[in-house]
């Protein structure tokens, strides 16, 4: 079943298990952008994550399906996440910090640690946008909606993403330690 037809039960007969349905297909996306967004903090971003599926079973009248059901769970766990940051002033950005050597990932769950590390040297927009780009798919337009940044904004902190992490992993020290 579809997820509009999905939302309409849930709408029409407050049906439980069609919720559930919606959570078991979206919620590994949205555990998968929250935990970019914390940089690896798996705590938090499942906190926020569920913090995100009650708000979206509370406010699921308030869907228009302008976008996507999956854009619009997005949109609010970004904005959940932001709200966490402004209440904590916890800001997961290791600015200037030395990236130690990663070795080459030998599976999922190496490379998703990695990765995770890496987010840590951006900020968060610009781990916000290269997360919806790359991870979710999303369009320029969709990351726009999600974020309200203006579309240049959106493709410059992308390309200005993908800048740092290139230079992080190509960085001197990270190359003398592989050759050795």
């Amino acid at each position: 079943m579809n997820d509009k037809a999905l939302i309409a039960r849930v709408i029409a007969r407050g049906d439980q298990h069609a919720f559930a349905t919606l959570v078991r297909q979206h919620q590994n996306g949205v555990r998968h952008f929250l935990r970019r967004l914390t940089a690896g903090d798996h705590a938090q971003a499942d906190d926020l994550a569920q913090e995100v599926f009650l708000r979206a079973y509370k406010s699921l009248k308030s869907f228009r399906a302008e976008a996507s059901f999956s854009s619009w769970l997005h949109s609010i766990a970004y904005r959940s996440f932001l709200n966490e940051q402004r209440k904590s002033h916890h800001h997961n950005e290791v600015a200037g910090d030395a990236l130690p050597f990663m070795p080459g990932p030998s599976n999922t769950v190496d490379s998703d640690i990695m990765v995770e590390r890496l987010m840590r040297h951006l900020s968060v927009p610009e781990r916000t946008c290269l997360t919806l780009s790359l991870s979710a798919g999303m369009s320029h337009q969709e990351i726009v909606a999600i974020t309200d940044l203006p579309l240049g904004t959106v493709k410059s902190h992308i390309a200005r993403g993908k800048q740092k992490l290139i230079d992080i992993v190509s960085a001197p020290q990270n190359k003398q330690e592989v050759a050795s």
